[in-house]
């Protein structure tokens, strides 16, 4: 029988037809639901049933998911509700005994409803820096990823000094995620910042299973009168090394709006992020 669409297998994931289709539209509005208080310490949580979303389309069931920069653990509470095995490194202690905190929570109300036979997912947190993936991947003997999730800090963006930040500040959550100077977030400037990210994803090139896939969350933003091209920026570096596939745009239309440049200058409120995708294979085909 010679093969159509209709009968080709589904290699990549377990949806149907309509919800492949609907999910490579590349734009949509996600609003998230109001984080509870261990979650809002940490200054750029993302939310875990859209991060489910994407787990969904590139994996299958029992897949392995990789997050280098978890956080309070989203991506991780992510793989739990879709059943996938999930690996985290978080660089700052207070966010990974979150992340365990949470996760401890999940696991345990799951076994209080366990069905016979039922699979679990396995999800590992791991204290460390995400610059030195390559020597904690042997540490603990993890197996090759078929996706890669993650929020990266956004660079110099988060020591400015905005509206926002002193919304924040007010009511005693983190501006920034530390003052470690090994942490992303605090390093030299910009071209500093993109050299050292894009390195961490060239170190995690070969823990990728060839043809798995990497969706990076990223935004540009203003800084003193410039516009930073963060996400393009880093894609452009990243397709030295990756192959671009595309990007979905996260728009958000439930955020604040700050009077930034009123009255003298045009300043964004920038409300959508660009999860770009990109996807491992043979560097002759890059």
């Amino acid at each position: 029988m010679p093969m159509t669409p209709a009968n080709t297998p589904n290699r990549l994931n377990e949806l149907s037809a309509q919800e492949w289709l609907r999910f490579t539209k590349t734009w949509f509005v996600h609003n998230p639901p109001p984080r509870k208080k261990q979650e809002r310490l940490h200054p750029a949580k993302y939310p875990e049933n859209m991060i489910a979303e994407f787990i969904r389309f590139f994996t299958k069931e029992g897949a392995a998911v990789f997050d280098p920069f978890l956080g309070t653990g989203s991506t991780l509470v992510a793989c739990h509700t879709t059943n996938r095995d999930g690996i985290g490194i978080e660089l700052q202690e207070k966010y990974a005994v979150i992340a365990k905190d949470r996760l401890a929570k999940l696991e345990g109300q799951l076994k209080l409803s366990k069905e016979g036979g039922k699979r679990f997912s396995k999800q590992i947190v791991i204290k460390g820096n995400s610059a030195d993936v390559d020597t904690l991947w042997k540490e603990y003997s993890l197996p090759q990823v078929d996706l890669v999730i993650t929020s990266p800090p956004y660079g110099p963006m988060l020591n400015k000094k905005g509206l926002a930040a002193k919304e924040r500040e007010e009511e005693g959550l983190d501006v920034k995620y530390s003052d470690d100077s090994t942490d992303l977030g605090n390093a030299y400037g910009y071209d500093d910042f993109l050299q050292k990210l894009v390195a961490i994803f060239v170190k995690i090139k070969p823990l990728v299973k060839e043809n798995g896939h990497l969706v990076v969350v990223l935004q540009n933003y203003m800084d003193k009168g410039n516009y930073k091209m963060l996400a393009w920026d880093f894609a452009r570096e990243m397709t030295k090394h990756y192959q671009l596939r595309g990007e979905k745009v996260w728009c958000q239309d439930n955020k604040t709006l700050f009077p930034y440049g009123y009255r003298y200058s045009f300043v964004p409120n920038v409300h959508h992020h660009y999860c770009l995708i990109f996807k491992n294979i043979r560097k002759e085909n890059i």
